[in-house]
């Protein structure tokens, strides 16, 4: 399985992505899932997927090769980011299609996958889409600041408590790795190490890029202190009226 979230806020954008994969119980490996395409001064974006992942390596591979042998279509040939997500979108479908029809012997599997984009190009402000297996995209907005695919719903939470386009760069961060940090602990099937990327607004290049293990201390302190004020938390909390019995 897969987790991965993106964070919008007014000054940049947070990308995080586990790197577990499985075919089976006793088939686990770890994968990227999170993908980088930088353009210093130009534009940069970051792609996170979800799903088959022969589907996603084809699309990353094209991506690339579209880019190198400067294709009509391809990362750098858009002024706007919501176009480069409607190209991105056609390309998936295609790989789908593609990954789908190779062997007729593996008939019902499932080729599909979903993508997180975000980026900045040129002058316009960073942004980020959900890109659907049908090649459709929706853009994260200012009530909705924040998106996710795979094993979402452990770490939601602390997103929809935390996150708001006003929240720091920092601080939006720390609650990716947090929300992050709740699925592994939650669910089996999401797994260290963690990808962490950041773009800040304006740079136009990736500005913090940082892999993160069990044994990573900046993780190992994050995971240990959540867990503890939270049960401080607990703690804290108004005490029942309960009478003696």
């Amino acid at each position: 399985m897969t987790y991965c979230v993106g964070i919008e806020v007014d000054e940049g954008l947070v990308f995080a992505a586990d790197t577990r994969t499985n075919a089976s119980l006793d088939d686990v490996r770890v994968h990227r899932k999170l993908h980088e395409f930088e353009f210093p001064g130009e534009a940069a974006f970051v792609i996170m997927a979800a799903g088959n992942l022969a589907t996603t390596q084809l699309l990353i591979s094209r991506l690339h090769r579209d880019v190198e042998e400067q294709r009509p279509e391809n990362l750098r040939a858009y002024r706007h980011l919501f176009e480069v997500a409607e190209y991105v979108g056609r390309v998936l479908v295609d790989s789908q299609v593609k990954c789908g029809s190779t062997d007729p012997g593996h008939d019902g599997i499932n080729t599909q996958a979903t993508l997180i984009l975000g980026g900045q190009v040129g002058g316009e402000r960073p942004g980020m889409y959900m890109i659907y297996p049908l090649g459709n995209a929706i853009a994260a907005s200012p009530e909705t600041p924040f998106l996710q695919i795979g094993e979402s719903k452990y770490g939601k939470p602390i997103l929809d408590r935390i996150i708001r386009p006003q929240t720091g760069l920092d601080d939006a961060a720390r609650t990716a790795i947090v929300s992050l940090d709740s699925t592994i602990r939650s669910n089996l099937s999401v797994g260290l190490p963690v990808d962490l990327v950041l773009l800040r607004a304006g740079d136009l290049r990736i500005s913090h890029r940082m892999r993160l293990a069990a044994d990573s201390p900046l993780y190992a302190e994050i995971h240990a202190n959540w867990s503890r004020r939270l049960e401080h938390a607990v703690a804290s909390l108004p005490s029942f009226p309960w009478e003696d019995a």
